[in-house]
């Protein structure tokens, strides 16, 4: 079942995150799109993505049939600090045209004329939300008044931050994206935000942050109730409680079992369970 945005946006269920992928993209998005996954996540940075890739990707599935208004795309502004030499804008530019450029950037990359969703990757301070942050969101709601994105969000936010954006911007944030750990109540806080404010909660590295989930013995109980998989509980989970999951997994059994996850449904007291499981 796909989730709305509070701006009547669709978005999938599941989602594709392409980071550490390197050359190994274009064929990994292929298969991913080709076991099922409609949504894919990216960004102009290539410490971690390689976002033309992604565009490669997409070609050849438009070759196969899968036409651009088949699939969901998201990609991130990434500010200085989280890039390397190669910078998808003028470093010298003020943030308003490095926004810019960069989105243009990401346009070519992705053989489009719009993003469903654009991020920014971060913001520039670690508490509450400076000068230059406020000068990036106001970049890119402008990107999405034009037209030009059909919603917009933030990645790696605190819940001060989110709560201050919600109060203070001339539109909100309609997704968010966030590290999430079994140790903090699976990000409690900012989905508590989240959820009274109808923004999207995208949660990433639900396995790889949080494998002493895995050696728990409720959640193999419930692996072996359901017969499936340890991560597929993790990922059916979240889906419950309102997250969408994000999934880099690069075995395409494991593709097809994730999205496999929707079949069953965890009982009340098991949620619950596993809400609490890292605290």
């Amino acid at each position: 079942m796909p989730l709305t945005t509070y701006n009547h946006v669709s978005i999938p269920s599941f989602m594709y995150g392409t980071a550490w992928k390197k050359e190994t993209t274009t064929g990994l998005v292929v298969q991913a799109v080709e076991t099922g996954f409609t949504a894919i996540d990216t960004a102009n940075q290539l410490v971690h993505y390689d976002e033309a890739r992604v565009g490669e990707a997409l070609l050849q599935l438009a070759e196969q049939g899968v036409t651009r208004d088949k699939l969901f795309l998201q990609t991130k502004f990434t500010p200085i600090n989280g890039q390397d030499h190669r910078l998808p804008y003028d470093a010298r530019a003020s943030i308003t045209t490095q926004v810019q450029q960069s989105f243009t950037s990401s346009l070519d990359h992705l053989h489009t004329d719009y993003l469903d969703s654009y991020m920014l990757h971060g913001p520039y301070s670690r508490r509450g939300l400076g000068a230059e942050d406020w000068e990036v969101w106001t970049a890119i709601e402008a990107l999405y008044d034009a037209g030009k994105t059909k919603m917009i969000g933030i990645s790696n936010v605190t819940a001060d931050q989110l709560t201050l954006l919600c109060e203070k911007s001339k539109h909100k944030p309609m997704v968010v994206q966030n590290r999430c750990y079994a140790a903090f109540g699976w990000d409690k806080e900012v989905r508590e935000i989240c959820q009274p404010n109808n923004i999207i909660y995208q949660g990433f590295s639900l396995l790889t942050a949080n494998r002493e989930v895995f050696t728990d013995q409720a959640i193999r109980t419930m692996a072996a109730k359901y017969q499936t998989g340890l991560a597929q509980i993790v990922f059916r989970f979240s889906q419950q409680v309102g997250m969408l999951p994000l999934t880099g997994t690069t075995n395409p059994q494991h593709m097809k079992e994730d999205l496999e996850c929707e079949r069953f449904s965890l009982l009340p007291e098991e949620i619950a369970q596993i809400e609490t499981i890292g605290l």
